[in-house]
């Protein structure tokens, strides 16, 4: 697999992390098998497409609280995630706060 190839498959990620994206749908993008796929795309990023795919979200979410006065919910929701509370725990794992306390930390 072409390192072309391989950027093309976090490009993809990164441009469709909030459209509810499939390994299966990303490797029909690139023309390689989902397993094939999965391995590779360890080997490149250093982490699972499930582990990316959750980063992008997470960064969506964060982009989002300071771009929009969206309440926390609608974020969350939107970024993937079940609840307010899911959003939260992935806040405080990455920023040590919670998505309101960030929110206010970076516009304050």
């Amino acid at each position: 697999m072409s390192l072309q190839t391989l950027e093309s498959m976090v490009q993809w990620l990164d441009n469709h992390a909030l459209e509810n994206p499939t390994l299966e749908r990303m490797s029909s993008h690139v023309g390689y098998s989902p397993y094939y796929c999965s391995t590779k795309f360890r080997e490149y990023t250093g982490v699972t497409y499930k582990r990316y795919l959750a980063k992008c979200r997470l960064h969506a979410a964060a982009n989002l609280l300071l771009r929009t006065d969206d309440k926390i919910i609608e974020i969350a929701l939107q970024c993937g995630y079940s609840s307010a509370e899911s959003l939260s725990r992935a806040f405080m794992e990455v920023y040590q706060c919670t998505p309101t306390q960030y929110r206010k930390a970076q516009i304050g």
